[in-house]
Formats: structure tokens, sequence, C-alpha cells
């Protein structure tokens, strides 16, 4: 679908503002990516082969005896006995000498000179999910090497996978609670600006009361009543963000209500709502964005605060300010505080620079060469 004109010239100013358009790229690969989370970094395999059959892990729940184990609960396949099963096609003696049988069947095809159909398995490159204890010997946290790029946790847990998921649950946070934000925001500014009056009056003082709001003490008693969840964790954020944009939407509509194309409009009969999102809103968009870097680090600083306090997401989900406390509270391992910091100035700073670019091409008064 072709662009107006309009917009056929902010993609432009964006694309010239070369800055702005490298960081869209690069964080749209490492984002990209991070949707992927499962594909690069997991204890489970992508696919097995096992007897001719084809099974996904990563999807489906397959209990140990589904490649000829004893047990019903889910296959643990870095095991080296379901490793062995998988690829020996179940053989029974898998039990005694799982490696050894491995060796057989990867060299030979055969199993006491027996031959069996051989499976296999393709892993993500990182073969660790966020939670997966890595098998190495030492006292954690254990520096970095071949097996672990950026060394384990003080839970002997990948680093790197734990940043790989905590940067893409910072980002869909973050995402979310923007988008909602900005849109209460934008709605509520934008009908205190044009009605005015009363109107305005009573929900400034409404927005002034809820603004001195503790909201850190808020969400900690929230979550020690109805315990820690993501959702809940995003809908209390929203409850305390959407603030944020209401003032210069506000100032925008106030100084354009009463201009000559406003009150054109409003003689032709055209609608208020028309009015105010289809007329006004697009020549209040530059204050707007102006604001929205901010709300963005702002969010990504609130999760990671209250991670870092303890009082953010559940203990088991992948968190970046959880590393950040894991670095403060272990500085013998200094590659969690460099891991910490360098993941934070990057995705901040792509980010930044993004929504500057977005805002400098709404303006009509920038161009670049």
């Amino acid at each position: 679908m072709a662009l107006s004109p309009l917009n056929a010239r902010r993609w432009r100013n964006f694309r010239r503002n070369g800055r702005a358009f490298w960081s869209l790229i690069i964080f749209s690969v490492l984002f990209g990516l991070s949707l992927f989370a499962e594909f690069i970094a997991n204890d489970k395999p992508i696919v097995v082969q096992y007897r001719g059959e084809y099974f996904t892990p990563i999807f489906n729940f397959y209990p140990e005896t589904t490649f000829g184990g004893d047990f019903r609960t889910e296959a643990i396949y870095r095991d080296p006995e379901v490793q062995c099963l998988i690829i020996s096609g179940g053989q029974d003696m898998c039990f005694d000498d799982p490696e050894g049988i491995i060796e057989e069947v990867e060299a030979t095809g055969t199993v006491d000179g027996v031959k069996v159909e051989k499976g296999w398995m393709i892993w993500p490159p990182i073969p660790y999910s966020y939670t997966t204890t890595v098998d190495r010997p030492g006292a954690a946290p254990l520096p970095p090497n071949g097996q672990n790029l950026l060394g384990t946790d003080d839970t002997k847990r990948d680093v790197l996978a734990r940043v790989i998921y905590g940067f893409r649950l910072s980002i869909l946070f973050t995402l979310i609670v923007t988008g909602v934000a900005s849109l209460v925001g934008i709605f509520a500014g934008a009908v205190q600006g044009y009605f005015g009056g009363w109107l305005d009056l009573i929900f400034q003082r409404i927005i002034e009361i809820w603004s001195a709001t503790p909201s850190l003490y808020i969400i900690i008693i929230m979550f020690a009543i109805l315990g820690r969840s993501f959702w809940l964790l995003v809908f209390l954020t929203v409850l305390f963000s959407w603030t944020a944009l209401v003032g210069v939407v506000r100032a925008e509509f106030l100084r354009a209500r009463n201009l000559e194309y406003v009150r054109a409009a409003k003689a032709l009969g055209v609608g208020n709502m028309t009015i105010m999102f289809r007329h006004m809103l697009p020549n209040a968009m530059v204050a707007t964005l102006t604001m929205l870097p901010f709300i963005v680090t702002g969010t990504i600083g609130t999760l990671a605060s209250l991670d870092f306090l303890g009082f953010g997401l559940p203990s088991s989900a992948p968190s970046l300010g959880e590393l950040t406390l894991q670095a403060k509270q272990n500085l013998q391992a200094p590659w969690l505080a460099f891991t910490a910091f360098f993941t934070f100035a990057i995705m901040l700073s792509l980010l930044v620079f993004i929504f500057e670019g977005i805002r400098d091409a709404f303006d009509p008064r920038k161009t670049f060469s």
C-alpha cells in the first residue's frame, strides 16, 4: 500500500537520520532474534527423530516412555540415558552404559553387532534455557568459557540464555505498557484541552492527586496481596504511567482549540471526535513523541528497579534487574556486572535514538541532508 505524501516525507526524513535508521535496524534484528529465543537457547531439542517419527519437544510434551523409557514424566533430553534411548532406537542397555552405547551407534550404527535404527536430535545453538542448571564443576557463579559464553549466575544458570529471554521480556513489557499508557494519556489530554472549563479543572486536580500517589508502594502492596505476575505488573505500571503524556497533549489542544481551522470545522458541523483526532492530534504529535523516549526508558527502569529490589516479576522469570542484583551481590564475578551494564546501555541507547528519529520525522521544521 502506497504511503501518503505526508507519510512518505516523514519516512524519508527518518531514513536520512542515520543514527535513528541504523538503530532501528540493529534493534529490529536483536528483538526479532529474541522473539525466537526458544530456538536459540533451550534445554530441549528443536526436532527429534526416533524410529522414523519426528517430534518437536519445544512445542509439545513427550513423556520418557515415548522414547522407550520407564517414566511418564517429561523426558529430560539432556540426560545421557534419554539421549541414548533416542539415538539407539530405545535399547534397554542404555540404562547400564548410555555413553558407550551412544559412541557405538554413532561409530557403527549397531549395538553388540545388531543394526539399530539410528535417531538424532537438532539442538539450539545454546543448549540451555533460562532456568537450566549448568553441569560444570566449581562454585557458582562460574566464569565465561566455551560452554557458557557469558558465564553463569549464582545458581549456575547460563547468563547468555537469561539475557536473551530477559531482553525479550523487557521489550515486550515496555511496548505493552507504553502503548496502552500512551493511548489513555493522549485521550485524556485531548479531552481536557479541547473542552476545557470545569472538565479540565476537575481532571487536573485528579491528575495532581494521582501523580502524587507513591506508585512503588502500591505495587509492592498489591503484589503482597495478589502475588507477583507479569500481567498484574503491566496493569499497575499502566495505572501510574498514563499521566506522563496528559500535560503535553492538553497544552497542544488548548493552544489549537481556537485556531481558525478548528473553528471552521465546528461551523461546518464536524463532530468533536473527528476534529480532535483527525485534525488536531496530528499537530500535537511532535510534542507527544518528544515524551516517548522518557516513557520508554522510565518503563524499563521501573521493571529493572522492581526486580532489583525483589518486588518485580516472579523469581523464576528471566529478569535483567535480577541479573543486576546478582552483579551487586557477587563482586568477585565481574562478568555479571559487565553483562548487565552493556545490555541496558545498548537497549536504552537504541530505543532513545529510534524515538528521537521518529520525533524529528514528524516535525515539519526538521530536514536532513
